[in-house]
């Protein structure tokens, strides 16, 4: 199990209210499907940008008219058709799925992120929705409890970004501000010859990157955990075991010498008991400032 790309939605979990999970289910296939469309397979960047315009226009048609006017393919069609379903039945806003698409579409031109205003401005828009969503879905959408869900769901995508800059780095992205790695003086060539390299102990630079971004990432998870504590029943539980997941991604990062291009760090059915533990006895720990 790996805190990554919408693996953390969480699909059909037992934890979830039965009630919920068909919801769940179309929230995620449309996150899931736009996502695709921005990075699987070969189409070339016009062909992707038409397909996620096409998916924006049919948001637009749900919030305007509660119905799609926007010609879709067949399988796509069946998607909208379920997910207006749920939009409705649920009250959900239309801006988290705008704004997950506006990142989609951002993806296929922007390849880097200057300095940290920038990637949080990114990760606003490609993570925040999702948690947002889901909160609308248990009616916890008080503006702590929507605060703290975006710190979790910030936090989470940097943790991703952490785990998988080799990743990133084969489709021709990188995640880490480039202030960031001109600070500790390593260079995005530097960085590309370290993940084709993949040595078995990163250099002393990059590993000071790296410790900058985990700090950063940890900060945020420890920042929205509250939230986790204070929803109650299943749900709670649910973010419970994601926060745990994210910091327990981050403590692998860390005790393998932040060398994620060698040994990109995963969750394991050991580490499953431990998270267990982890989100029925231990809150976590204030932000150190």
């Amino acid at each position: 199990m790996a805190v990554d790309h919408y693996e953390n939605f969480p699909v059909a979990s037992i934890l979830l209210p039965a009630r919920l999970r068909p919801a769940v289910r179309n929230l995620y296939a449309f996150a899931r499907g736009a996502d695709d469309i921005a990075d699987e397979g070969d189409a070339d960047t016009l062909v992707r940008r038409t397909a996620l315009e096409t998916w924006r226009s049919a948001i637009q048609d749900l919030g305007t008219h509660r119905a799609v006017r926007t010609p879709l393919s067949a399988p796509d069609q069946i998607l909208f058709e379920r997910l207006g379903q749920t939009i409705t039945e649920h009250q959900l806003p239309i801006q988290p799925f705008l704004d997950l698409l506006s990142a989609f579409l951002q993806d296929l031109t922007v390849t880097s992120y200057a300095d940290e205003p920038t990637l949080l401005d990114y990760c606003r828009r490609s993570a925040n929705p999702v948690g947002r969503l889901m909160l609308h879905l248990f009616g916890a959408t008080a503006e702590q409890d929507l605060s703290q869900s975006d710190a979790i769901c910030t936090g989470l995508q940097r943790v991703n970004f952490c785990q998988d800059v080799a990743v990133d780095q084969a489709k021709g992205r990188c995640y880490i501000p480039l202030d960031c790695l001109a600070r500790h003086e390593v260079t995005l060539p530097a960085l590309a010859d370290l993940c084709r390299s993949r040595p078995t102990q990163a250099p002393a630079a990059w590993q000071a990157v790296l410790q900058d971004q985990i700090a950063q990432a940890r900060r945020l998870l420890l920042t929205g955990s509250p939230l986790a504590w204070r929803l109650p029943g299943r749900i709670g539980w649910e973010l419970r075991l994601v926060v745990h997941g994210g910091l327990r991604i981050l403590e692998k990062l860390e005790a393998g010498g932040c060398n994620p291009y060698a040994d990109r760090p995963i969750l394991t059915r050991r580490d499953g008991f431990l998270l267990c533990w982890r989100a029925f006895c231990r809150p976590c720990p204030a932000p150190s400032s």
